[in-house]
């Protein structure tokens, strides 16, 4: 008997990019032979979360998106993005806000206009009912902090591509967070608070992305097509390495962000 393969959906891809402009058919299809049956196109700002709803009616059925403005792209935020932004996520493919949130590490807006960006964002997503897909960096406390203004209102938060510690963890599930892992689990350099982290993240609580065409993982048993591009279709490996950190069977954790991502996202 040939053992059922495992179904994935991936909630961070970055499809818009230049470096997918020449086969992202192909793509795409890698992915769905690979087991990654949906992903999720991340939006970035107003141009790429147009960009990733194009793609969703381009790829019926095997992509969905978010629609945001993350904070390196925060001091674009004027008074036309939210009404922008609102008409984009009023689309029935457009299933969270975001990217948005803080990164302090490298200051392309300026924290002010980061946190105002943010604000705007978190009400956005709780006036429409969606929930919020965030990215943080070297901003915890200013992150925990302004998400709990909105904790009663919001629908669900993930924090996407987290590399944080036990602790920072331990806060956003005490909170109902989720927590999307990425390949740098894979990173024998970088990965290790990661790695000690995912252990201690409830199942009911962990989703998987890539976050293509970054962070392709280090330990991968073959070449990627393009050099030094991440793809959807190595999520399954992301998988396996999570799982062997958490010390359990791949195919239960692929069961479990499987069900977490269609109940968070209604997908």
């Amino acid at each position: 008997m040939i053992p059922q393969m495992e179904e994935y959906i991936d909630i961070g891809v970055n499809l818009t990019g230049s470096s997918f402009r020449n086969d992202l058919d192909e793509v795409v299809q890698r992915a769905k032979a690979a087991g990654v049956s949906q992903m999720i196109v991340t939006g970035t700002d107003l141009e790429h979360s147009r960009a990733a709803l194009e793609l969703n009616r381009r790829f019926p059925g095997d992509l969905v998106s978010t629609a945001g403005v993350h904070p390196h792209h925060a001091s674009e935020f004027d008074a036309n993005t939210l009404p922008a932004l609102q008409e984009i996520c009023a689309e029935d493919t457009v299933v969270a806000v975001g990217e948005c949130g803080l990164d302090y590490n490298r200051n392309y807006s300026t924290p002010e206009d980061q946190r105002r960006a943010f604000a705007a964002q978190l009400q956005l997503a709780c006036e429409l009912g969606l929930p919020v897909f965030l990215h943080q960096r070297d901003a915890h406390d200013d992150f925990i902090s302004m998400l709990s203004e909105h904790s009663r209102e919001l629908t669900g938060a993930v924090a996407h591509c987290f590399t944080g510690s036990i602790e920072e963890a331990q806060a956003y599930t005490a909170m109902g967070m989720y927590i999307g892992i990425t390949g740098w689990i894979c990173d024998e350099r970088r990965g290790h608070d990661l790695q000690r982290a995912v252990k201690d993240i409830p199942l009911d609580r962990i989703m998987l992305e890539s976050d293509a065409p970054y962070l392709l993982p280090r330990d991968l048993p073959q070449e990627p097509v393009q050099k030094r591009r991440n793809e959807p279709c190595f999520l399954p490996h992301i998988c396996e390495a999570a799982a062997n950190h958490i010390g359990i069977d791949h195919q239960q954790l692929a069961q479990a962000a499987l069900a977490n991502t269609r109940c968070f996202f209604a997908i």
